[in-house]
């Protein structure tokens, strides 16, 4: 509000009021200055901190970025060591010292190479084969034309690999048993011949030699656990367990004990 000199008070104690009201307006306007300038300040210092946090984010996410595209290089990129524009460093053909008005040709070189077509490698010659001829039917035999019979002039063949499958199948092994029919009439004592049982590694058991390979090898050459040979066993309806398996393949390596002496023998006898 302001005040014009006609409208001041004459006597002292108006004036000294009016001097107070107006130095108390004046402190609250200048406390209010000062809690804007604070509000200003804190303002102010709020940002400083965001612009901060937002500077720090984009330094990580430039390291990250170029991180992943190390990596990218790294990973599909050429495996040159050489970086792009790297021979540039040390060229110093006399087109420096050239003036920049001089116009320079650029040379065109024709590369010409010859595209190799791959070849699938021939199936081994000693596989069984099996030969299936498809033919045309006997009514297409005949020249559409003139009705005249035709002859064959030759004739394409492509060759397809079949897989067979694993079979199991039982050897049932039958020793048929003799006795002297006069001995008994006369009650004699009886010899009863029967040959016999062909030696095994594992007597009284079901596996046989190509078998207990089979397991032995799965186990340790392909790394096969018994487990999972287990469920092969299963997908043939042979129940096996991991147990029985394990069984003989301890049984195997006291079997196999000579032949590792043996080898390792050889082995210490070598000059190297």
């Amino acid at each position: 509000m302001k005040i014009l000199p006609d409208d001041l008070p004459n006597d002292i104690e108006s004036l000294k009021a009016l001097l107070l009201e107006q130095s108390l307006l004046l402190g609250e306007k200048e406390s209010s200055l000062i809690e804007q300038e604070k509000a200003l300040i804190e303002q102010e210092r709020v940002l400083t901190e965001k612009d901060t946090k937002i500077a720090e984010w984009e330094s990580k996410y430039q390291l990250i970025l170029e991180q992943w595209r190390l990596a990218q290089q790294k990973q599909f990129g050429k495996s040159s060591e050489v970086s792009p524009g790297q021979g540039e460093l040390f060229d110093e053909s006399d087109s420096d010292s050239q003036d920049g008005d001089s116009v320079v040709e650029p040379d065109t070189q024709t590369v010409s190479y010859t595209r190799t077509k791959p070849k699938r490698k021939s199936l081994p010659k000693d596989l069984p084969r099996e030969t299936v001829v498809v033919d045309i039917s006997e009514s297409d035999k005949t020249c559409s034309c003139c009705q005249t019979p035709l002859h064959r002039i030759g004739e394409d063949t492509s060759e397809k690999l079949e897989f067979l499958p694993a079979q199991l199948k039982v050897i049932e092994t039958v020793r048929p048993k003799y006795a002297c029919r006069q001995c008994e009439k006369a009650e004699v004592k009886t010899t009863i011949k029967q040959s016999p049982m062909p030696p095994s590694i594992i007597p009284k058991g079901v596996a046989t030699p190509s078998l207990l390979s089979q397991v032995i090898t799965g186990k340790f050459q392909y790394s096969l656990p018994l487990y999972r040979q287990e469920s092969m066993f299963k997908q043939y309806g042979i129940e096996l367990s991991r147990q029985t398996m394990s069984d003989w393949v301890q049984k195997c390596s006291i079997a196999l004990q000579p032949l590792y002496g043996r080898l390792h023998r050889i082995l210490l006898e070598q000059p190297v």
